[in-house]
């Protein structure tokens, strides 16, 4: 096999930038409705038609179904176009669809808009893991993409902190989600301009068939289910599980410590990334997906108590970010030929999980009265995968 040419190492970290800015730009969209429930529903309930909290948990649906449906169709896109020209048409859909949320005059429209924008979310998400694995050698890949994988949390947790500031600012919702369309068409730019265009890498050929009939790689979609998808479901309600429970006269507190569940995966992601080298994917999955089962229980047991809900927040920060790195190399080495699908592949089944979790929770909150009952589900699902995880094997053998 003819020998792959390498992007300089200047290159490489000019490419990990740009992903992660992209990462960053995309995931933002994730939550950042999430700390607007009240700004959403002072605009949008009416007594014919009441803002509920299910209906509130279907705008996280709405963008992750999309989100979901494009996860295979945008790896292969970027397997067969290239990463960096699909990660850009993928931006401008993002772009777009945000400031149409913006505008939005009926509960209807903000639904449509936040369903347009998981198309730009998922392509970008799968591009832009795609483009990490084209452009980093081996050596350097297990840390940069948790690199990749933390910026895409650092997004999606940031705004969750950000987005209620600036609503707060203007004493309005809508310059929140300009602010978000603001940041993705920025990042479009540099990506075009700046971003390295990566070598083509010459891999076995694998069919699509093989690759969606391979069981490893359900195993790792239903990791992903407890891990970014129980992230995502718990960061879309804790700033309203916190609000119910507690109250302070600083505004930014709550908001704050809501976050942390999502920004610690800054940190989380990589060191995963350094730890699956060194312990194996299997235990480093087992023990992530205990931390995160402990966190849920915690979270519904001892929600009158505030600094233990930080400890459960610490946990699942924890155990949501160590297996990323893990879970979309073993991925992406499995079938490197088609890296972007497989990667794809793993991560719409974890998507599955908040498309039904996210509107669930808050059904469940509305029929109980709290949250207690959502988080003891969300638990007892991690650890039923915990125990499914024991089947994943050790080492990868590449197709």
């Amino acid at each position: 096999m003819k020998e792959n040419l390498i992007l300089t190492d200047k290159q490489q970290k000019i490419a990990l930038f740009c992903a992660c800015l992209a990462g960053f730009a995309f995931s933002a969209n994730y939550t950042n409705h999430a700390p607007l429930k009240e700004w959403l529903m002072k605009s949008f309930d009416t007594p014919e038609f009441p803002f509920t909290k299910a209906m509130f948990g279907f705008l996280t649906t709405a963008i992750f179904l999309t989100h979901a449906l494009m996860q295979i169709p945008g790896g292969h896109l970027a397997d067969k176009f290239g990463p960096k020209k699909v990660l850009c048409l993928a931006l401008t859909i993002v772009c777009v669809g945000n400031f149409g949320i913006s505008f939005s005059e009926s509960y209807n429209q903000l639904l449509f808009w936040k369903f347009f924008v998981g198309f730009g979310t998922g392509v970008s998400f799968v591009s832009g893991a795609r483009y990490i694995y084209q452009s980093i050698p081996l050596g350097k890949l297990f840390i940069y993409q948790g690199y990749y994988g933390a910026s895409v949390l650092l997004g999606s947790g940031f705004v969750i902190f950000a987005v209620p500031q600036i609503a707060r600012a203007y004493d309005n919702w809508s310059p929140a989600f300009i602010s978000t369309s603001a940041v993705a068409f920025i990042t479009f730019l540099i990506v075009l301009f700046f971003a390295p265009k990566p070598f083509a890498k010459e891999h076995p050929h694998s069919s699509l068939l093989t690759m969606l009939s391979n069981g490893q790689l359900y195993l790792l979609g239903l990791v992903q289910m407890a891990s970014f998808g129980l992230v995502i479901v718990i960061g879309s309600w804790i700033t309203e599980m916190l609000k119910e429970n507690f109250s302070f006269e600083n505004k930014i507190i709550i908001p704050f410590i809501a976050s942390l569940v999502l920004l610690l995966g800054i940190f989380t992601r990589p060191w995963g990334g350094k730890l699956v080298a060194q312990i194996g994917v299997r235990k480093l999955l087992i023990i992530s997906l205990l931390l995160n089962a402990f966190g849920c229980f915690i979270l519904a047991y001892c929600t009158p108590y505030l600094y233990i809900d930080i400890v459960a927040i610490i946990l699942l920060g924890i155990g949501c970010g160590l297996p990323y790195a893990g879970l979309f190399n073993r991925a992406a080495a499995m079938f490197p030929g088609r890296a972007g699908a497989a990667m794809g592949l793993v991560n719409m089944l974890g998507i599955v999980f908040i498309l039904a979790a996210a509107p669930l929770v808050g059904k469940i909150t509305d029929w109980t009265g709290n949250f207690s009952s959502a988080f003891i589900s969300l638990g007892i699902f991690a650890l039923i995968i915990c125990i499914i995880s024991l089947k994943i094997n050790n080492e990868h053998q590449q197709k």
